[in-house]
């Protein structure tokens, strides 16, 4: 029998150094943030409070690579460059002759990608003598990254996570304490966003950024760390992208039939997709870009492109992306990473110019395909990535009709080892679709200003 090669490695010195920006790749620049009060584009003094000027400089940027320095190089290489793997036994299970490859960040400290923005992040704080970060988290990856870099770099690191998650995962809770972080549910009655609240409410990030907005904005020597949505943010995260590009060229693929990720915020996916659209907008490929939402959070497929407030108390910028309305709570589903009612204005842009596509998928669909792919890749996925695990499979089985031998590639962004409640609800039949119906849509778009 042929040596069959499951994954697919680079050496350190193979990893980026360098961080892709696409805007100066795309056919139209996209639209800028705007002052919550007199609707003009937002400059480096309005982010000031929140930001370092290292990080506001690369959030606009056209600037097409961005150096990584060697101080964010040295702590990456603790687990990158990460492996891409072939799913030989998936792909056997499902009969199709697509071939199907997953880049998986869940070997880094934090279980996912979220540590490849939260490192640079703090570096950049702590070089602006930050001494203290506050954030929010969903499902408390981002949380977790966070409290990590902290920690490496002597930040304090205060996180609010989403009510929902917070008692759905207390270990999670475990893993940023251990880390040197503070833990509080949100909502919390720590701050006048939190307190707008009952003690009991399940939460949304949109609330949990408020707080932690609040919270930054007060202090002098404190800051704020977003983990998603932020054009540096996605920025970060296309170092997942570029290994990939490296390791599908080592595998003997000339390139991409078709990309898939999940998208809550859309740093995950940005980071996978931007490298390969620049392929696509260079002629040198030509991949589908396809982002998987869930449905009870379905920004891109049913969301309005509008300027919209990034949290839910209107202290952020208006930023125009696709949004359910910054009052849109979600339903409490089990991949509480992608429970945010908009998403980065960045991947709104590039839907709005059809450079990719999008859709929605429920919940019980996505845990069948994590739990198939459980039993022949041998990995659990974090209940985000199964969503982009399902379209995958629904793609791999029409491969299987249509007998195309297509090269699909998607990002599992983290494991779900520390998310085993949802599993454990969904092998016991206690899991249940919860779709967004249109009078709670319509409710929730009221909400969205008006920009005169």
């Amino acid at each position: 029998m042929p040596i069959r090669q499951h994954k697919y490695l680079l050496d350190e010195s193979e990893m980026p150094t360098s961080w892709y920006n696409i805007v100066p790749d795309l056919p139209a620049p996209p639209p800028p943030p705007l002052h919550p009060g007199t609707h003009e584009p937002v400059g480096p003094d309005d982010l000031a409070p929140l930001f370092p000027m290292d990080l506001i400089l690369q959030e606009v940027s056209t600037e097409r690579y961005i150096p990584i320095p060697d101080e964010v190089q040295d702590v990456y290489r603790l687990w990158r460059p990460s492996p891409l793997f072939r799913a030989h036994r998936l792909e056997q299970a499902l009969g199709t002759p697509a071939r199907i490859y997953y880049k998986y960040e869940g070997v880094s400290p934090a279980g996912s990608h979220k540590p490849n923005t939260a490192v640079p992040q703090v570096y950049y704080n702590a070089k602006a003598g930050v001494k203290k970060l506050t954030t929010e988290t969903g499902a408390g990856q981002w949380g977790t990254a966070l409290a990590f870099a902290c920690s490496l770099f002597d930040v304090e690191c205060e996180v609010w996570q989403v009510g929902a998650s917070y008692d759905a995962k207390p270990y999670r809770r475990t893993v940023i304490e251990t880390f040197g972080g503070t833990v509080h549910r949100s909502p919390s009655q720590l701050t006048s966003a939190g307190r707008a609240f009952a003690a009991d409410h399940p939460g949304s990030l949109g609330i949990a950024i408020s707080e932690a907005v609040e919270k930054a904005a007060g202090a002098a020597d404190t800051k704020y760390a977003l983990g998603s949505v932020l054009n540096h943010v996605l920025l970060h995260q296309t170092v997942i992208g570029e290994e990939a590009l490296l390791q599908l060229a080592k595998a003997g693929e000339t390139g991409a039939d078709l990309v898939i990720g999940c998208t809550g915020g859309g740093s995950n996916f940005g980071g996978l997709a931007f490298p390969f659209l620049r392929e696509k907008l260079a002629g040198r490929q030509n991949p589908v870009i396809r982002a998987v939402e869930p449905a009870s959070c379905p920004s891109l497929t049913r969301g309005e492109y509008r300027y919209d407030f990034g949290d839910t108390a209107g202290f952020t910028p208006l930023m125009k992306m696709h949004t359910l309305g910054h009052d849109f709570v979600p339903d409490p589903i089990h991949a509480g990473g992608l429970r945010y009612h908009g998403m980065a204005p960045l991947i709104s842009h590039i839907y709005e110019l059809g450079l990719m596509e999008a859709l929605s998928i429920e919940q019980t669909e996505c845990f069948a395909a994590a739990v198939r792919f459980a039993r022949t890749e041998g990995i659990v996925p974090a209940p985000e990535p199964t969503h982009a695990l399902a379209a995958t499979m629904r793609e791999a089985l029409a491969c299987k009709e249509s007998g195309e031998e297509k090269v699909i590639v998607t990002a599992l962004c983290g494991h779900g080892l520390l998310d085993l409640g949802a599993y454990d609800a969904y092998l016991n039949d206690r899991m249940v679709d919860s779709g967004l119906s249109d009078a709670d849509l319509d409710a929730a778009l009221s909400t969205i200003p008006v920009l005169t």
